[in-house]
């Protein structure tokens, strides 16, 4: 099934917030193998400039899937989500993310195009703090592969 292309441009609520904690930061970097003390210490992060303990880059997808959830759960988009994959991650950061933020997350949907029968999906996320200041713009590309008969 086609996605509906009147729905580029169409943004999505703000989530509520999601509470960037220390030890979130911690698993996630031990999770992905990231060695920096920055990650881990509140000192060793504040030594280096930091308010407080430091996400790696990609920790943004945790909250940046929050956006992510409203569209995919949109059924008038008509997503079939147990058909999609993940085609592109890229984030572009005014701060990096530190443990205390509390991030809201507003999607977007920026493109809807086909491509041999596959529905390809592009959102931008938008992450701020309670206070609007932005943090980082998450852009995702999700494909929705066609069914078999439809290749």
């Amino acid at each position: 099934m086609a996605l509906d292309p009147s729905y580029v441009g169409r943004r999505y609520p703000a989530t509520p917030a999601y509470e960037v904690a220390r030890e979130k930061i911690r698993e996630f970097a031990d999770a992905i193998g990231e060695p920096s003390p920055a990650c881990r210490d509140a000192d060793a992060a504040r030594a280096l400039g930091h308010p407080d303990v430091v996400a790696p880059p990609t920790f943004a997808v945790i909250a940046a899937f929050r956006g992510l959830d409203a569209i995919i759960a949109d059924p008038e988009l008509g997503l079939d989500y147990s058909r999609v994959v993940h085609g592109d991650q890229r984030f572009s950061y005014a701060r990096p993310v530190h443990a205390g933020d509390r991030l809201h997350t507003i999607a977007t949907i920026d493109a809807i195009r086909s491509a041999a029968g596959n529905d390809i999906l592009s959102v931008r996320c938008e992450l701020a703090t309670d206070e609007g200041e932005p943090v980082l713009s998450a852009t995702s590309t999700l494909v929705a592969r066609a069914p078999e008969a439809d290749r």
